[in-house]
């Protein structure tokens, strides 16, 4: 299995090993366009490994700050209440650099810079780009991609 993620479209694609493609979603990426170093809010490039997967057990539009789930579950009131905060539910998916000098070590680590795959509300659309750098997709998506993937799995992003 690996995960080919295309910019230019705002759409993700899993494939087996045969290359057969086994999901087919929307995403939405870093509003700022592509590029990696750190402090950018730009969406790396290159190829990544899942190094992490964090919240299994976790309900659909559960909260996350700083990859850890706050007991909340992401709904109107919350919303209201914290207008401006970027919404990280359900599912995380952390990804790891593979290419040093591109999306791996110093100014330009994925890892560090703390990108993700992750689900977020389902109002906000997807095949924009509207995110602070991580990769965006609807909460039922995560859902399905985090159950197929395991740790390891490689992630291609491209433009």
């Amino acid at each position: 299995m690996h995960i080919d993620i295309d910019i230019s479209h705002q759409r993700l694609q899993l494939r087996d090993g045969a290359g057969a493609v086994r999901m087919d979603v929307p995403i939405s990426s870093g509003v700022k366009g592509v590029g990696e170093v750190k402090g950018s809010g730009c969406t790396p490039r290159g190829l990544h490994v899942i190094r992490a997967k964090v919240g299994a057990g976790v309900p659909e539009r559960g909260v996350f700050v700083s990859r850890r789930f706050t007991g909340e579950v992401y709904g109107p009131d919350l919303a209201r209440y914290y207008p401006q905060r970027d919404w990280v539910l359900t599912r995380i998916l952390w990804l790891s650099g593979l290419e040093p000098g591109r999306n791996r070590l110093g100014p330009v680590d994925t890892f560090r810079r703390l990108i993700y795959l992750h689900g977020c509300p389902d109002e906000l659309p997807m095949g924009t780009p509207l995110s602070h750098g991580c990769i965006r997709l609807r909460n039922a998506d995560i859902l399905a991609l985090f159950e197929q993937v395991p740790v390891g799995t490689q992630v291609h992003i491209r433009d």
